[in-house]
């Protein structure tokens, strides 16, 4: 509640009155006259008649008048009399007798003794020392309270502007914040709202273009298996020798990379589909599927554990697999090291954690690596690292869908650099969780 912006606003607000409150009484103290503590009686002429100190009051009249005229240090006004006077004391008349006011014995001249006193109208209770503390901050309180609700409707529209602003900061582009009154307030909401609805109009655009684009490519990638497979019954029934045997050779591999392309990009296609099914969910044991993968390669597997085993779609773990081997083996050294063909190995390792375990595949060349500022650009879509030509294989799709079969199985992929040289592409996939939908 402290950190509430209505609330300091507020807290402002009566500290402000509590300190003008305090001005005020204090100005109004210094301002007043002092009590009378004295008088002295005059003829017309001028003349000195007779002097004197205010009488004390009882204790009962002090207890029952609750008299104000005290010094400023709270003391009753004493006055130190001759001897004479205080005979005169005894013989007056009780202080208090006629009523609220200052009272005084002044012995004339001539020796009468006049007993004077000033009367004042009664103290009602609220108009004392308490009663008067007592208004202040009863004025206070009432203020106080007053304002509140000003205060508090005030920052309640800034508060569903600050819920709004998350909300839609969380994803729920269709949140719009309530526009009350012609102030600042209402203005900002105003424009947060022209501005969020411009965005999603943006977002909801390109959502719509996307899935038009993923449309296509689905759709253009099916239609050109027909044609493919045509042209591969026509290589079949083609006759002959000599240079048409090498042209029917060098066709069939650059049809079988055509249809290798299409048969990533349906899957890409597929993968970005949230709805497509991919394939049945089992217990998927990854030492034999790496294995398989590497006597096809000729990489070196080196795993430590006889069973590693994950949640998925064999299809996509294999896939997966296979296109970072390929992608090894393509850019890696040609050297023979021992290490298998290429020098490309495949570690394969199981990590309990304390939260979940996971399995961890790793897949490491002896090529000359990744920079680093292009180790999260190579998992884009048809990305080529400067300097890599066409001529190497490989059309760009291999990493970007390891990439998107690792999240839907709730894992990552990334590149790094050995220290010993060559690049290292570690696929990191959680052992007890379910394929994401």
């Amino acid at each position: 509640m402290y950190r509430k912006l209505y609330f300091r606003i507020w807290l402002a607000v009566v500290l402000a009155i509590a300190v003008l409150t305090l001005a005020v009484g204090t100005v109004w103290r210094m301002t007043m006259d002092p009590p009378m503590r004295h008088v002295v009686l005059r003829n017309a002429a001028g003349e000195v008649l007779g002097a004197a100190a205010m009488r004390p009051l009882a204790e009962s009249a002090q207890s029952h008048w609750h008299s104000a005229e005290t010094d400023p240090d709270g003391d009753k006004a004493r006055h130190a009399q001759a001897e004479g006077e205080e005979s005169l004391e005894h013989r007056a008349l009780p202080v208090g007798q006629f009523g609220r006011g200052p009272e005084f014995l002044v012995q004339m001249e001539d020796g009468q003794v006049l007993h004077v006193h000033m009367p004042r109208p009664e103290l009602r209770p609220w108009m004392g020392s308490m009663g008067y503390v007592s208004a202040l901050c009863l004025v206070a309180f009432a203020v106080a309270l007053g304002t509140y609700p000003v205060v508090r409707r005030l920052t309640r529209r800034l508060e569903n502007l600050q819920k709004s602003v998350e909300a839609w900061g969380d994803g729920n582009l269709g949140v719009r914040a309530a526009v009350e009154g012609h102030d600042e307030a209402a203005f900002l909401a105003q424009r947060f709202n022209d501005a969020a609805q411009r965005l999603e109009a943006l977002v909801q655009a390109r959502d719509a273009l996307l899935e038009s684009q993923k449309s296509l490519l689905a759709n253009a990638s099916h239609e050109l298996r027909s044609p493919l497979a045509r042209l591969r019954m026509g290589l079949e029934l083609l006759q002959g020798g000599g240079e048409r045997d090498a042209l029917r050779q060098e066709l069939e591999r650059n049809i079988s990379e055509l249809d290798q392309l299409i048969g990533e990009i349906l899957l890409a296609s597929r993968l970005d589909a949230q709805q497509a099914d991919l394939g049945a969910v089992e217990r998927v044991d990854l030492v034999p599927l790496c294995a398989e993968e590497c006597a096809h390669t000729g990489a070196r597997l080196d795993s430590v554990d006889a069973v590693v085993q994950v949640h998925g779609v064999p299809k996509l773990l294999r896939r997966a697999v296979r296109n970072l081997l390929e992608n090894a083996s393509r850019h890696g050294s040609a050297t023979q090291d021992g290490a298998g063909a290429r020098g490309v190995i495949l570690e394969l390792r199981a990590f309990p954690l304390e939260s979940s375990a996971v399995v961890r595949l790793a897949v490491m060349d002896h090529g000359p690596g990744v920079p680093v500022e292009y180790q999260q650009r190579v998992f884009e879509p048809f990305y080529r690292l400067p300097g890599v030509s066409e001529t190497g294989g490989g059309v760009g799709l291999g990493l970007a869908l390891v990439k998107a079969i690792a999240e839907r199985h709730g894992g990552s992929v990334r590149c790094v650099n050995n220290p010993q040289g060559g690049a290292r592409f570690e696929l990191t996939l959680p052992v007890g969780r379910a394929m994401a939908s």
